[in-house]
């Protein structure tokens, strides 16, 4: 794997939630408060508070004070564990891309059609145990 697992995991944790997804997409149209977040799910505060500090500890979201209230916290999201994540679904997508279209020309080969002698070779090649072929006609 290409990505930092506990990143990746920590991203997929955070927006397993759905509220914490809500959260996402208020956030994609502008920078919040946490009390607006909050009012807008007709949330307690410490109740979002919760969600925020999952979002935050993932790297979804980043926080600032207000130089004009220090108590006051506005969030915005961070592209970083989005793009890590897109990057890991963009790998798994050309997997299963190559393995369907692997299918897809097998499927398809006409009935009778001898595999060409290089695919076969190669094929038997992967088939080996420890660098020895298997032994053929059973155990001895």
């Amino acid at each position: 794997m290409t990505h930092a697992a506990p990143t990746l995991d920590q991203t997929l944790f955070a927006l397993a939630d759905p509220t914490r997804r809500q959260v996402i997409e208020l956030l994609r149209q502008e920078p919040r408060r946490a009390g607006e977040l909050a009012a807008s799910f007709r949330m307690a505060p410490p109740a979002m508070s919760r969600h925020l500090r999952v979002l935050r500890t993932s790297g979804l979201v980043e926080e600032q004070g207000l130089p004009e209230d220090a108590r006051v916290r506005v969030y915005r999201l961070r592209a970083d564990p989005l793009q890590e994540l897109r990057s890991w679904l963009d790998e798994v997508a050309d997997f299963w891309s190559d393995q369907l279209g692997a299918f897809k020309a097998h499927v398809e080969r006409p009935q009778g059609t001898p595999r060409d002698a290089a695919g076969a070779r190669g094929r038997a090649r992967a088939v080996t145990l420890g660098g020895r072929r298997p032994r053929r006609g059973g155990a001895r």
